[in-house]
C-alpha cells in the first residue's frame, strides 16, 4: 500500500483519510504550520492517522492529496514545488470566488482550470484531477446514492492516472462509474461543473448529489 499525504484537514481531508486508512493505507494529514500540526489528532478520526505540517507531508508521502481551498490552491502548492517533484498530485478542489450567498459563483481560471495551472507549475510532478463534481460526502460513499455516480479522472500521464483509478476503487468507486477523461486539458471541463452546484443547493439544500452521465 501507498503512504498517501492529504494537504488540508477540513471535512474533505479528514474523510478521505478515514477511507484511505481504513482501506489500509498510511496516511499523513498535513496541517498549515508546525504548530498545528501537533496539536491533537481531529475527534472521530482514525488513530493510526498520523499529522505533519504540509511541507513535511508532501516531502514524505507517495502520493498527495490536495483538499485545500482551490481559490488558494496554485499558490500554495507553487510553494511545495520541491516536495512534490516526482509525486503523484491528486487535485480534488475547485477554485471559485463565491456569490454573495457564499456559494460558487465564477471559476478563478476562465479558459483554464486549476489542475491545468498546477501542472504547469509544477512541471516535474504528474497531477491527476478527479472527485470535484460531487458534494464531499460523496467521495467517499458513492454506493449511498439512488443512482450510480460517476467520478471523473484528468491528467497528462497514464501510470498516474490508472494509480489514482485504484485509489477511487479503495474509496468505493466501481469501475464502471470511472471516466477517464484523458490529458489535463479536460479538467477544464469537469471544474466548470461547479457552478451548477449553487443552484441545486439553493432549489435542493444541502442534499448528496454527483454531476454524473447517464446511459
Amino acid at each position: 500500500m501507498s503512504s498517501i499525504g492529504i494537504l488540508g484537514t477540513g471535512r474533505v481531508g479528514t474523510a478521505l483519510a478515514g477511507k484511505l486508512a481504513a482501506a489500509g493505507h498510511r496516511v499523513i494529514l498535513g496541517r498549515r504550520s508546525p504548530k498545528e500540526a501537533t496539536a491533537a489528532p481531529v475527534e472521530g478520526l482514525d488513530p493510526r492517522i498520523c499529522f505533519a505540517d504540509q511541507r513535511t507531508t508532501a516531502r514524505t508521502a507517495d502520493i498527495v492529496i490536495n483538499a485545500t481551498p482551490g481559490d488558494s490552491s496554485l499558490a500554495r502548492l507553487t510553494d511545495l514545488r520541491a516536495e512534490l517533484a516526482g509525486k503523484i498530485l491528486v487535485d480534488v478542489s475547485n477554485a471559485t470566488r463565491d456569490g454573495d450567498d457564499g456559494l460558487p459563483g465564477d471559476l478563478c481560471h476562465p479558459g483554464s482550470s486549476l489542475a491545468e495551472q498546477l501542472q504547469s507549475a509544477l512541471p516535474d510532478t504528474r497531477v491527476v484531477k478527479t472527485l470535484n463534481t460531487m458534494l464531499f460526502m460523496v467521495m467517499t460513499a458513492p454506493e449511498t446514492l439512488a443512482t450510480p455516480p460517476t467520478v471523473y479522472v484528468s491528467g497528462n500521464d497514464e501510470h498516474a492516472r490508472r494509480t489514482v483509478t485504484g485509489l477511487l476503487g479503495d474509496l468505493g468507486w466501481q469501475p464502471a462509474w470511472i471516466e477517464d477523461l484523458g490529458d489535463i486539458t479536460t479538467a477544464r471541463a469537469t471544474e466548470a461543473m461547479i457552478l451548477v452546484v449553487p443552484h441545486i443547493l439553493r432549489r435542493h439544500g444541502f442534499r448528496p448529489f454527483a454531476v454524473s452521465l447517464a446511459r
